[in-house]
């Protein structure tokens, strides 16, 4: 009866070590799919507030390798956020002055942020 269960603890370990790296190779981007700027690629990461889903936030990570090419990723990572949940490409920047075009770049140690709304005609 122990051999029985040491079998099934050890079946259920490798289950769940091959459930982890499952999930991390699904939430990294393919290589193939990676998406360079001035050479580099910048990790990108973009989400909507939960009350209104349209505004969202896009950070991008390693500013050090690139501070013009953070920025570009930065939009792309909007872009690509509103495209693909509103099927929009227009960006009402946040914090962005009237009359002024954006975005805003916020920068917090080696990342750099954008803020927006995607507008929906």
């Amino acid at each position: 009866m122990t051999d029985g269960r040491a079998k099934a603890g050890s079946v259920l370990r490798g289950i769940g070590i091959a459930a982890v790296v499952i999930a991390l190779l699904a939430s990294c981007a393919s290589r193939e799919e990676r998406v360079f700027f001035d050479g580099n690629f910048y990790p990108p990461k973009s989400g909507g507030e939960r009350s209104d889903r349209r505004n969202f936030t896009a950070t991008v990570k390693r500013v050090s390798r690139g501070v013009e090419g953070a920025q570009k990723a930065a939009v792309h990572e909007a872009t690509r956020y509103c495209l693909k949940n509103f099927g929009t490409s227009d960006i009402a920047w946040a914090g962005v002055a009237e009359g002024e075009i954006g975005p805003v770049y916020l920068r917090s140690g080696d990342r750099i942020t954008v803020e927006g709304r995607c507008e929906i005609w």
